[in-house]
């Protein structure tokens, strides 16, 4: 039994909980609380209020004595104190996106204002409202003069328009909430309201065209983090390596798939020519309609190689509930290669594509390639992952991290491959150009954040480097510096993986455990740093962690 505070500790109250993954629970609810009453994430309060709580968190914390946690307990009291630090951290990094933000969008609070006041059920006085709604329709409409001047820095189109799109979906959430239910309130109102939203959608057309339209069709635009922002971050992933550390990993593994893939381009016939049995791999994809198929069968190989050499235990249900979707052709822009998890989705021409489209999509997606993806994404990869996830200490979902998401994937992809997966030269490749990927994925995200590439020449990298085609290695940068994913996550792929292979040599190969036990102990624990589930499947204080998996 463990005594900590139930309040924070301001409060001054005590309690006992039988584990600590009652407060992480506790906890999860106030996140999820206070993200559905401070809706908008651009707004100065929602960062505040939150800042609060995770102080308070901090506070009550800092009185759990360790001594009387047991193994678990101590690992998610790390874990814990780690996330508090990091999502303060990524809350002062927030707010100056934000006022870098301001610039282009400088109406932003007060549209923000309109909506939390309503939030907070203040009195509304109809007359006033409507003077304040001119107001803000003349500032948008200054702030669109501008933009016509003069286009905002590309690193923050993608953020300007996600903030934008938000601040429209408030003032509309606003505007409904009253509109039709207080006569006065519509009598005053609708009119300035209609006004404003026109000049919204104008100002929110123009925005897209001068960072993503026109003039800048096809371009990939990002914004560098920088080397310190980085370095926190890998210090929060409790990584002890600098970027240029990791880049160098990224180098080395290039350098042995690179040995492997001239090796299977010799037995093919093409001598040291690896593009051109890349290409000749590339060739023998499927016809249209029979993707679907061949996915099916894949995903049954997989299930059934990793089940006859008793690698993991794979679950009925699990083999039973997964599903299949095709990716939309928009989408697929993005996202040229398959996604997964319970549902794998699957590129591949459609009727709307042009021919080039087309058959960029079917080289990209032939069948040894798709060999390769396709146990990534479900068993034993993201659906094994996520099934396991949602049964066992679900409450440390609020820890997650893509070296354990990602890396467990790639893990498999080495696994696989040391266990004779591929059968024949051109299923080797196919493995090849997804790990040759993944090293140049560390390579080319770092750099890009370090300053020291364009987006262009990390296409580039991806084009002479890998062997992917244009179009899907544009997908591949766009995707990677949209915003949609942070700074670390290209590079967690093959990170994360070196992580788990390091540890399967220190438990596995020195006899510890077998495999089977290895793979259950990992999806036991959930998703955490895999320094901290080092620390707990070898017994170490995971309040102390300091590993450096490459020695």
């Amino acid at each position: 039994m463990t005594t900590v505070p139930t309040q924070p500790a301001s409060h001054s109250a005590e309690a006992s909980v039988p584990d600590l993954h009652e407060l992480v629970i506790e906890f999860r609810c106030d996140v999820e609380a206070l993200g559905r009453f401070y809706r908008i994430k651009g707004s100065e309060a929602r960062r505040t209020r939150f800042d609060r709580l995770y102080s308070d968190w901090q506070s009550r914390l800092a009185e759990v004595d360790p001594s009387s946690l047991g193994t678990a307990g101590r690992a998610d009291l790390a874990l814990f104190r780690n996330y508090l630090a990091r999502e303060r951290r990524s809350l002062e990094i927030d707010a100056e996106l934000q006022s870098a933000l301001r610039r282009v969008v400088p109406f932003a609070d007060s549209i923000i204002e309109l909506e939390e006041s309503r939030v907070r059920m203040d009195p509304i006085d109809p007359s006033r409202s409507a003077h304040r709604l001119s107001e803000i329709h003349e500032a948008v409409a200054e702030a669109r003069s501008m933009l016509e001047e003069a286009a905002p820095p590309a690193e923050y189109g993608y953020s300007a328009l996600e903030l934008l799109s938000s601040l429209r979906e408030a003032a509309d959430r606003w505007f409904s909430h009253y509109n039709g239910y207080d006569p006065l309130f519509t009598w005053w109102v609708a009119d300035p309201y209609e006004k404003l939203k026109t000049e919204l959608e104008a100002f929110h057309k123009l925005l897209e065209d001068k960072t993503l339209g026109s003039k800048a069709a096809g371009a990939i635009v990002g914004r560098a983090v920088g080397r310190e922002a980085i370095l926190a971050d890998l210090s929060f992933e409790m990584i002890p390596y600098t970027p240029e550390e990791l880049i160098g990993f990224g180098e080395r593994e290039y350098a042995w798939c690179l040995e492997r893939m001239v090796e299977a381009s010799r037995e093919l016939g093409f001598g040291d020519d690896w593009h051109a049995a890349l290409e000749h791999v590339k060739q023998q994809h499927v016809e249209p309609g029979k993707q679907t198929e061949l996915v099916r069968g894949l995903a049954l190989e997989a299930i059934e190689f990793v089940e006859s050499r008793g690698l993991v235990t794979v679950p009925e249900l699990a083999k039973e509930t997964w599903r299949m979707d095709m990716m939309s052709p928009e989408r697929q822009l993005v996202s040229p290669f398959f996604l997964g998890g319970e549902t794998i989705i699957v590129s591949y021409p459609t009727h709307t594509m042009t021919q080039q489209q087309k058959l960029m999509s079917m080289r990209g997606n032939n069948p040894h390639f798709s060999r390769a993806t396709v146990q990534h994404e479900l068993i034993p990869g993201h659906h094994l992952q996520g099934y396991m996830e949602r049964r066992n200490r679900p409450y440390r979902q609020v820890f997650r991290t893509p070296f354990w998401t990602e890396g467990w994937a790639l893990y498999w992809e080495m696994l696989l491959w040391k266990l004779d997966f591929p059968r024949k030269p051109e299923e080797r490749i196919g493995m090849l150009f997804w790990r040759m990927h993944r090293c140049i994925r560390i390579v080319f995200s770092l750099r890009f954040h370090l300053g020291e590439l364009t987006p262009e020449e990390c296409v580039e990298m991806l084009v002479d480097k890998v062997g992917h085609e244009r179009a899907n290695a544009e997908g591949e940068v766009r995707r990677s510096f949209n915003g949609s994913y942070p700074p670390l996550y290209q590079a967690a792929y093959m990170i994360g993986g070196l992580q788990m292979w390091a540890l399967r040599r220190e438990l596995v190969d020195s006899g510890r455990m077998t495999d089977r036990q290895f793979h259950d102990a990992i999806l036991g624990e959930n998703n955490i740093p895999i320094a901290i589930l080092r620390a707990i499947l070898t017994g170490e204080d995971p309040a102390h962690v300091e590993w450096r998996f490459e020695k």
